[in-house]
C-alpha cells in the first residue's frame, strides 16, 4: 500500500514485514501541513554475538536479568561557572523492531562508529507472537487488536537480539507502548488507568518473551525492564494528558509525547516530576514554515501520505530532509545550545531516503567540537546534576539565541566554581557520548 491513515494497518505480510501507523502531528502554529497519522516501518536481522555478556541474575521466567549497572555510561558532571554547555543531540526511534532490512543493526553500527548513544522506544507487542495475541487486552479495543502488525517468530528473535546488544552498548530502551491506536478510541481518549494497563502489558510482554515464544536458546535480556523504563513516546503523539499521571506514579523521569515544541532547553512539567522532551520545530528549507523533527512529518510535507512518491523527486527530498535536520542543529549549536531532539522510525518510505538523511546528518555533526550524542536517559542525568540557577538561565534563551555577551559572561555567576569539580573542558558526558 502507498497511503497511510490513522486507523489502517499497513502490512506486507506477517512473515516478511510489518509496518505501523505512528502519526505525529506537526507543530501547532508552524504552518506545515499536519499529517493525520504516521506509519512505522521496521527492520532487519542482526548479529550482536560479539557483544560481551556480563554475569546475570535471572528475573522471572528468565526473559530478563540483572547484570548490574549498564555498561558504557558517561558520568554527568555540572558545568563550571561561565562554561559553555555542550551541544546534546538525541536520536530516538519509535517502535524499534528488527525486520529483514536490518535497520536496527544499521543504526547500532552507525552509533558505534561515531561514539553515539541513542534511545530506542520498543513496542511491547514486538516480543509477543501473533499466536498469543489474546494475551493483549488493549484499552477500548477488542482483545488482541492492534493497529500495527505482530512480528514473525524470526523477527521477534532478531528484535530481542538487537535490544540486548543495544543496551550493552549503552543505548536506552524506552517504550512506544503496544497497539499503536490513534484517533477515535486511541491514546488521546485514554484515562490514566488505561495508560497504566497499556504500560504494564508492554512491560509484561518484554519480561515474559521466553514463556510467550517458547524460545529457550536466546540469552535473557541483560536488564531489569522495571528499572530501565523511565520514559517513552506515545503513538501519534496523542494522549500525553492522560499518560502523565501514570508516568509520575510509575516514577518515570521524562516524556517525549508532546505534539511539538521549540528548540529550547527542557523544563520540568507534571508538577515538577518529569522532564518535557518533545520533538521540535525546525527550519524546513524552501518553505516559510517549520516542520517537526521527525521523518514522517518531513515526508508528509513532501509526498503527503504516499510512502512511494515520485522517484524523480526522491534525491531532492533526501537532501531537503538532511538540510532540515542540519539547519535545526546549527540553530542550536550556534545559538542557545538547546538539546536537539530527532525522532525517527525504522522505515523505507520513498526509497529509504529518510534513513539516509538521518545517517548523513549524524555523520556531519559527529566530529564537531562539544557535540555529545546521547540518550534521553543520559540527557536527564546531566540536567539533574546542574545548578538550578544555570538551568534557569539556559531555559531563558529563545531558539537560536546565543548570549549577547558570550557564554562566560552569561553563566559566569552560576555553576560550579572553576576547579570545584573534576571535569573535562566540556563536562557533558565523559567518554564523548
Amino acid at each position: 500500500m502507498d497511503a497511510l491513515s490513522r486507523r489502517t494497518l499497513l502490512a506486507a505480510g506477517a512473515a516478511t514485514a510489518a509496518t505501523l501507523a505512528a502519526g505525529c502531528a506537526s507543530t501547532s502554529g508552524s504552518g506545515g501541513a499536519a499529517p493525520p497519522a504516521q506509519a512505522d516501518g521496521l527492520a532487519g536481522n542482526g548479529s550482536p554475538s560479539a557483544v560481551p555478556k556480563p554475569p546475570a541474575t535471572l528475573i522471572g521466567d528468565g526473559s530478563t536479568s540483572d547484570t548490574g549497572p549498564q555498561p558504557n555510561q558517561p558520568q554527568a558532571v555540572p558545568l563550571e561557572a561561565g562554561q559553555r554547555p555542550p551541544q546534546f543531540v538525541v536520536f530516538s526511534w519509535d517502535g524499534a523492531g528488527e525486520l529483514d532490512n536490518q535497520l536496527f543493526s544499521r543504526f547500532r553500527k552507525l552509533a558505534r562508529d561515531h561514539d553515539a548513544t541513542m534511545t530506542f522506544f520498543l513496542s511491547g507487542i514486538y516480543t509477543l507472537p501473533e499466536s498469543k495475541k489474546s494475551l493483549y487486552r488493549p484499552p477500548q479495543h477488542p482483545v488482541g487488536a492492534s493497529d500495527i502488525g505482530y512480528l514473525s517468530d524470526q523477527h521477534i528473535r532478531a528484535t530481542i537480539e538487537q535490544v540486548s546488544a543495544a543496551w550493552l552498548e549503552g543505548h536506552e530502551i524506552g517504550t512506544h507502548f503496544n497497539g499503536h491506536f490513534c484517533g477515535a478510541n486511541g491514546g488521546g481518549s485514554w484515562s490514566p488507568e488505561d495508560w497504566d494497563s497499556e504500560i504494564q502489558q508492554a512491560m509484561d510482554f518484554v519480561m515474559n518473551w521466553r514463556t510467550n515464544t517458547g524460545n529457550t536458546e536466546l540469552p535473557a535480556l541483560p536488564f531489569d525492564y522495571r528499572k530501565e523504563l523511565i520514559g517513552g513516546r506515545t503513538p501519534c503523539l496523542e494522549g500525553q494528558r492522560g499518560l502523565l499521571p501514570t508516568a509520575v506514579k510509575r516514577g518515570w523521569k521524562y516524556d517525549s509525547s508532546g505534539p511539538g515544541g521549540l528548540q529550547m532547553w527542557p523544563q520540568k512539567f507534571a508538577g515538577g516530576a518529569l522532564w518535557d522532551m518533545p520533538l521540535q520545530s525546525i527550519p524546513f528549507p524552501g518553505h516559510s514554515f517549520q516542520v517537526l523533527s521527525m521523518d514522517y512529518n518531513i515526508m508528509y510535507n513532501q509526498s503527503g501520505d504516499n510512502t512511494k512518491g515520485d522517484p524523480g523527486r526522491q534525491a531532492f527530498w533526501q537532501n531537503q530532509a538532511r538540510d532540515s535536520y542540519l539547519s535545526g542543529f546549527e540553530r542550536a549549536y550556534n545559538g542557545n545550545r538547546a538539546p536537539f531532539i530527532i525522532g525517527n522510525h525504522f522505515e523505507q518510505w520513498n526509497g529509504g531516503i529518510y534513513m539516509n538523511a538521518v545517517e548523513e546528518t549524524l555523520k556531519q555533526i559527529a566530529d564537531k567540537p562539544e557535540v555529545r550524542m546521547v540518550s534521553f536517559r543520559q540527557l536527564v542525568e546531566w540536567l539533574e546534576v546542574q545548578d538550578p540557577a544555570v538551568l534557569r538561565k539556559l531555559q531563558a534563551l529563545a531558539p537560536g539565541q546565543a548570549p549577547a555577551g558570550g557564554w562566560n559572561a552569561y553563566l559566569g555567576g552560576a555553576g560550579t566554581p572553576a576547579g570545584g569539580a573534576a571535569s573535562p573542558s566540556v563536562p557533558a558526558v565523559a567518554g564523548g557520548k
